[in-house]
């Protein structure tokens, strides 16, 4: 797999997951053309602007399974690699984000194309920039922040959530000194992923991206500050965080809940140089589904390494795009006594997530009907619906009772929607139509029309006699009794069993199995008839 965010952005091309747009267009129309969108879009002429704009690159997810060469339901397995197998990044002298170097007064944020996107955030935000900082033992921390531009050399940094760029900017500010970033824009998705990975204490996000990848993360020293930056990005912007505190205005922002967040206080950030390629794409990360979408294989990764610690049969998981790719999983298991419970307490301690439907594996967990008809048939709710109160809670859910200066907790929720081990098998058999893998319908359409052939005639008594011999043997559903005597037609048949009806030799078995009246098989009545 490449990391190149150019070469990517080449094979979406390719494949039919990008059009490009040629027409000028308004800056501010962009969000709501990509949202109307089915593939990610290249906007060549944004009037104003001299560099054109791409955004969602990640908007669904057939297009992230192609930026990691596979299918997004093999897209987990990348992470997984990038988690056992981190591969350090390395240093090189240069790179093409190096081929432009703009400094002091050249420096100039309102010459990017920066789109706005919701009608209620606070101006244009830098969305897509993978943010490198060092800690105090030079080790490298990356995360992906908003940066709403203020000034032709000045944004603020949304960190108002806990998180390690926040930790290091309020050390730097206890310290009252800037804190050194270098904030990546254009940059693979298997970068962006594995900068968003909520990475173990010591494990470096970078690392996590180059197993993603299979290769390092190629990184150049910054030319302003003390912190390298991608040597392949589209555009780097080498920046302070400024010992200002968390006491400037910024936002409103949408946030990945699919909701407008509130007014954040944040620091500032000083930017000091900007580095490009000659002909550079400036990344729009689209809100919310560029954010959601690409996190989802996250969640499913952490999901399923809880299950193999647990010992836990997993056949599928689905973190839903309904449930902004955070708060929801449905999962399906292959089910021994105790698992489903188990499988619920294993997903709730897996990430973030607060909601989780257990199903079994007949149920496919990509099919919204599939998964209510398993709700609506298989829970009983005083039996199957277990709560775990105050647990670590996401602060931007909108539900939570947030108490200023104590961090929320939240309660948690699993339905065990599989079938319950003390009920008969049978009553949870779904229809199945007869034939139905073995018949096309174009088969039959058509403007010709040509006579059926009936059936030979049948001594119905002989037929009766034969099915009786049949049937003596072992109980058997009618359309596979059909099967056996498909040469004598379907009307024969059922004449054959309405004669062993009336004489009161036929019977069914607790399945519903034609077999013999007063046979080993035969279903006894209720008592209470």
């Amino acid at each position: 797999m490449t990391v190149s965010f150019r070469d990517m952005v080449e094979k979406l091309r390719r494949e039919g997951h990008l059009e490009d747009i040629g027409k000028p267009v308004d800056i501010r129309h962009i969000a709501a053309l990509v949202d109307k969108s089915e593939k990610a879009l290249v906007f060549h002429n944004v009037i104003d602007y001299a560099m054109p704009v791409i955004s969602g690159v990640a908007n669904a997810r057939e297009r992230i399974g192609a930026a990691f060469d596979c299918d997004y339901a093999e897209v987990y397995k990348h992470i997984d690699a990038g988690l056992s197998k981190p591969i350090e990044p390395e240093m090189i002298n240069g790179g093409p984000v190096r081929e432009v170097v703009l400094t002091g007064g050249d420096v100039d944020l309102f010459e990017l194309p920066v789109p706005l996107f919701s009608i209620h955030d606070g101006g244009p935000m830098i969305t897509a920039g993978v943010t490198i900082a060092k800690t105090a033992d030079g080790a490298l921390n990356a995360g992906i922040y908003r940066f709403l531009v203020r000034e032709k050399n000045l944004t603020g940094i949304d960190i108002v959530t806990p998180n390690d760029m926040q930790r290091l900017a309020l050390q730097a500010f206890q310290r009252e000194e800037a804190l050194p970033i270098s904030i990546n824009l254009g940059t693979h998705l298997a970068i962006n992923v594995g900068a968003t990975y909520r990475a173990p204490l010591g494990q470096s996000e970078l690392a996590i991206a180059g197993g993603i990848a299979g290769a390092p993360v190629q990184l150049t020293p910054g030319q302003t500050v003390d912190v390298p930056c991608i040597a392949d990005a589209e555009i780097v912007l080498e920046a302070e965080i400024m010992p200002t505190g968390w006491t400037k205005p910024e936002g409103r922002f949408g946030e990945f809940t699919r909701l407008m967040g509130g007014l954040h206080w944040n620091p500032h950030v000083r930017v000091k140089a900007i580095s490009m390629r000659k002909d550079p794409l400036y990344y729009a990360l689209h809100m919310p589904w560029e954010v959601i979408l690409p996190g989802a294989p996250n969640r499913e990764a952490a999901v399923r390494r809880a299950f193999k610690m647990a010992n836990l049969d997993l056949v599928d998981v689905n973190i839903t795009p309904g449930g902004s790719c955070y708060f929801h999983a449905i999962v399906s298991i292959r089910k021994r006594p105790g698992d489903a419970k188990h499988a619920i307490l294993a997903t709730l301690i897996a990430s973030d997530i607060k909601h989780v439907v257990v199903v079994d594996e007949d149920i496919d967990v990509f099919n919204g009907t599939d998964v209510e008809w398993a709700l609506a048939t298989r829970v009983q709710a005083d039996r199957d619906i277990v709560t775990v109160p105050d647990l670590r809670a996401k602060p931007l859910d909108p539900s939570l009772d947030i108490t200023p200066g104590i961090t929320p907790i939240t309660t948690k929720c699993g339905v065990d929607a599989t079938i319950p081990d003390h009920l008969p098998k049978e009553r949870f058999e779904r229809i199945e139509y007869a034939y139905a893998d073995s018949l096309d319908l174009s088969d039959y359409r058509g403007s010709e029309s040509e006579a059926s052939k009936p059936s030979d005639v049948t001594d119905i008594s002989e037929l009766a006699g034969e099915v009786k011999a049949v049937l003596a043997k072992e109980p058997i559903y009618f359309a596979k009794l059909s099967e056996i005597f498909e040469t004598k037609g379907f009307k024969a048949l059922a004449r054959a069993l309405g004669e062993l009806h009336s004489t009161g030799e036929l019977w069914q078995d607790a399945q519903g199995r034609l077999c013999l009246a007063n046979s080993e098989f035969a279903a006894e009545p209720p008592p209470s008839i």
